[in-house]
């Protein structure tokens, strides 16, 4: 007889390779706020607040601790009643910074606090962390006080849930992929707190795994098929094992959620009433986008450094300028530029830079390298 795989096994296997991508493991009931070591004072805390309070006076050495205090008091107010404006405000803040105002040597100076270092994901504290129990009184939740729920996993960065992971049976008849969808959507109704705070989710049933953000729907839930974003992974390997080597690398995680997630806002009116209210959808953007942007923004950078481009797309400074890129700093994604793009045009930007080897291109097969008759 063949051993069915259980989900306790699926959550194991993907702890050990989070471990071996440089993440410190921690059974969460070791810290919850009943345990000998607790680094929560109740069940009802998300962020794990001296993990939180130590990374940013580790990042901002030079900023008042008093007023890097004020600055997480800052996170911890986000008290809107819709889960996306919380998450947008929370984005905002975490990949722009926190602004602040302190006086020194007599004047008043205005600063940003960080609470994660983008520039060196090594002086970051990363953590995963399973069987965390969340306890939320939710009026939200019918007559229900202290709804109790239990994520597989959870990823913290400088303290705070990043990333929640969701795992199912692929054995059971009843757990596909489409259960830990459903399940994530109990969890946003009953533990909102906790998605306050987070970059993206991810499901999987051990065979399958895909990324998304809170606002998508299973359909925008997508895989992540390359761990080192030169080939695609072989279709014997696991989803899940190409999305944690790949996407949960540390330092394509950290610019993921910094560079390659918008908040798209849009216009809805109500037929009846003819009342106009505006929606929010949160988008991250899939592998061959972040795969093809990059090379892209590398080769506007040589741009910039080599022709001194002050901003102003001009075609003397960018060799390719059909497609202008602004500095990824300032990227706001207001009107998006990239997603729109057709799947073979994006290939084929990811094939332009000349010093990429052909190898290197994702979905070489379809590249379209431009060459000029000679």
């Amino acid at each position: 007889m063949i051993n069915k795989i259980t989900e306790s096994e699926i959550e194991k296997f993907a702890i050990e390779l989070l471990e071996k991508q440089g993440y410190q493991y921690i059974y969460a009931p070791s810290i919850a706020p009943d345990s000998d070591t607790p680094e929560r004072q109740s069940f009802e805390d998300v962020l794990l607040m001296e993990r939180l309070q130590s990374a940013v006076g580790r990042i901002n050495p030079a900023i008042p601790a008093g007023i890097r205090e004020d600055a997480i008091k800052q996170i911890q107010r986000l008290n809107s009643p819709e889960l996306i404006a919380n998450n947008e405000a929370f984005h905002r803040m975490l990949t722009e910074g926190i602004k602040v105002t302190y006086q020194r040597d007599g004047h008043s100076r205005g600063d940003l606090v960080w609470l994660i270092d983008f520039k060196n994901p090594e002086n970051n504290d990363f953590i995963v962390a399973n069987q965390f129990t969340i306890i939320e009184n939710n009026p939200s939740i019918s007559f229900r006080t202290g709804v109790n729920k239990r994520p597989d996993v959870i990823l913290f960065i400088n303290g705070l849930p990043l990333v929640v992971i969701e795992l199912k049976n692929p054995a059971d008849e009843n757990a596909a992929i489409r259960s830990a969808f459903k399940q994530f959507q109990t969890y946003k109704q009953a533990i909102p707190s906790l998605f306050t705070y987070n970059g993206l989710m991810i499901i999987s049933d051990g065979l399958e795994a895909k990324a998304g953000s809170i606002s998508a729907g299973l359909s925008r839930f997508m895989a992540w098929k390359t761990s080192d974003g030169k080939v695609e992974a072989s279709p014997l390997i696991g989803q899940l094992e190409t999305l944690i080597k790949g996407m949960l690398d540390k330092k394509t995680l950290l610019d993921l959620i910094r560079h390659f997630i918008v908040f798209e806002k849009s216009k809805k009116e109500d037929k009846k009433t003819g009342i106009v209210s505006i929606q929010t959808v949160k988008k991250l953007a899939s592998y061959h986008q972040y795969y093809a942007v990059l090379p892209a923004w590398i080769l506007n950078q040589w741009a910039t450094e080599k022709a001194a481009w002050s901003g102003t797309p001009r075609a003397a400074a960018n060799p390719y300028p059909w497609f202008f890129i602004r500095e990824r700093s300032s990227w706001q994604w207001k009107t998006p530029r990239f997603w729109s793009l057709p799947t073979e045009t994006i290939w084929t930007i990811s094939c332009l830079i000349p010093s990429l080897p052909q190898n290197n291109c994702l979905g070489r097969n379809r590249c379209r390298r431009k060459t000029e008759a000679t």
